[in-house]
């Protein structure tokens, strides 16, 4: 196990609201999972974070925020959206396969180790924190 995995550390991107944002997003968290000789998270981390920030962006009005966080052997993928409205409850991925939308949060659930979301007051700013776990088992 590389010594960089072992110790924690924290990044945060932030983007406007841009659906262009979210390629950022995901090339990224490509580069710092590599750089941290986290490979092996990197295709259901690109997933995970694409879907999180898709649904800031698509959703609200605002800038976005995804932040990535690895500590004890869980690496946490979250984006935070200035709309403190929490998001839609996932629905199942069976029947939405012929469709482009409505998967984000269900291949969040599906794919991660845990997942939520949280509303958040930081800086006399509202909005709201979507969340998932992977564990590097």
């Amino acid at each position: 196990m590389p010594e960089t995995e072992t110790l924690p550390w924290e990044y945060s991107v932030s983007i406007p609201n841009d659906p262009r944002g979210v390629t950022v997003c995901r090339r990224t968290l490509r580069l710092i999972l590599t750089m941290h000789g986290l490979i092996r998270l990197v295709d259901v981390a690109e997933l995970l974070a694409a879907e999180l920030v898709a649904n800031a962006v698509l959703h609200t009005k605002g800038p976005a925020t995804l932040r990535v966080c690895w500590s004890l052997g869980v690496l946490q993928i979250g984006a935070w959206d200035a709309d403190p409205e929490p998001p839609e409850p996932p629905g199942e991925l069976t029947g939405l396969t012929d469709t482009e939308g409505g998967r984000g949060l269900a291949l969040v659930r599906a794919c991660s180790d845990a997942w939520g979301w949280q509303p958040l007051f930081r800086h006399g700013n509202r909005g709201k924190y979507v969340w998932c776990d992977l564990a590097a088992v």
